[in-house]
């Protein structure tokens, strides 16, 4: 009944977003103006995209170089297959596939992999912040003239996630450093819970801590945010390309303020960000540079499409090459967040949590026949 309702809402959602983007646009003038787009720079934008997920494998791969080697064709193929699964199925599914795909071909620990995730969230958040900051202080450039408040307002919500970003940091830092008496200290929750339930939460939590080694090396970590810069200047590259292709036009640090409130569309937890995106896309370039509204939802369309749609059809090419089908992906993803709430499947490298949930290693044949 719960997961009705929760998808219930979410539905709700999406077609209020949808409306919301489509209520004052003019289908046949959207056709008009998306028959219009420059081809070549729509190619350039699908180009910049991609290389975005090329140099995420890379961060990916350092990040996890502290806890085990990692193969780039590996980390490739299953972020790729993480962001096809995110897109398509609920509660951002691909997170925790990824991981248990990575750790399962390379023997590593999945709850340590994981945590790297969460790593690279909060470096994304740091980088795409940071870029933005760089926009204000080139003076908003390409910004209209009357939209300062506006501009103000999406300045100050910036500022609260920077801070919440740097908080964030810290905190893991913290658990980074001390991995180990964080474990012990866990094993004192056994004093309201049961013993066997308090010592699977102290090692998942202890594994977890040791999943975030890059925090305990600052050089590694200074890298690795080194790294995001390349990767969303490749997603801004996307994105300015795109709207030249429309002729949208603002300058290229002007992207920033566009990627950022793209961010913002995106965590909106509606299927494929069908509707948040859009929206976000469409309020940015009509409130900041003036765009009419028949150009900016083309463009939004086509941007969505170049941003999603062909990582979705790869990724599932590699899923049906790893003989795992949406189902099976779906109770993959369940199986690993059971796994890591129980305690099993985080630390031991050798068994894995496979796609039939069982917490032990899966042979070949079976994975392939996983549905």
């Amino acid at each position: 009944m719960r997961i009705r309702a929760r998808t219930i809402l979410i539905l709700l959602l999406t077609c209020g977003l949808l409306w919301f983007f489509f209520r004052n646009a003019d289908i046949t003038g959207v056709w008009a103006e998306t028959r219009r787009a420059n081809p070549l720079l729509l190619m350039l934008a699908l180009v910049a995209t991609m290389v975005g997920y090329v140099l995420r494998a890379l961060r990916w791969q350092f990040l996890l170089a502290p806890i085990g080697a990692t193969r780039f064709s590996t980390a490739l193929k299953t972020t790729i297959i993480g962001f096809a699964a995110s897109f398509l199925l609920p509660a951002r599914a691909g997170e925790v596939i990824r991981p248990y795909l990575l750790a399962r071909r390379e023997r590593l620990s999945a709850t340590a992999a994981f945590a790297t995730i969460i790593v690279e969230r909060l470096l994304d958040l740091v980088a795409v912040l940071l870029l933005f900051a760089l926009f204000v202080f080139l003076g908003s450039a390409g910004v209209a003239p009357g939209n300062p408040a506006q501009l103000a307002r999406v300045t100050w919500g910036g500022g609260i996630a920077a801070g919440g970003a740097v908080a964030s940091l810290a905190v893991l830092f913290v658990l980074a450093g001390h991995p180990g008496r964080i474990g012990r200290l866990m094993l004192g929750i056994d004093r309201v819970l049961p013993g066997a339930i308090a010592r699977a939460a102290a090692r998942f939590v202890q594994m977890f801590a040791e999943g975030l080694a890059v925090m305990r090396q600052p050089a590694r970590l200074a890298a690795a945010l080194l790294w995001s810069f390349p990767l969303w200047l490749s997603i801004a590259g996307g994105i300015w390309l795109a709207s030249q292709a429309f002729r949208i036009t603002f300058p290229f640090s002007a992207s920033f303020l566009v990627m950022m409130m793209l961010v913002v569309g995106v965590a909106v937890p509606t299927p494929g960000a069908i509707g948040g995106y859009h929206a976000a896309y469409q309020i940015s370039v009509e409130t900041f540079f003036g765009a009419p509204t028949d150009r900016a939802v083309g463009c939004a369309i086509v941007l969505h499409a170049i941003s999603f749609v062909p990582v979705t059809l790869l990724g599932v090419a590699l899923m049906l090459n790893e003989g795992l089908t949406l189902a099976g992906a779906k109770h993959l993803a369940e199986a690993a967040e059971h796994a890591d709430s129980t305690g099993r499947g985080g630390g031991d490298a050798a068994h894995p949590v496979d796609a039939d949930g069982s917490g032990r290693a899966v042979p070949e044949p079976a994975r392939r026949g996983a549905r």
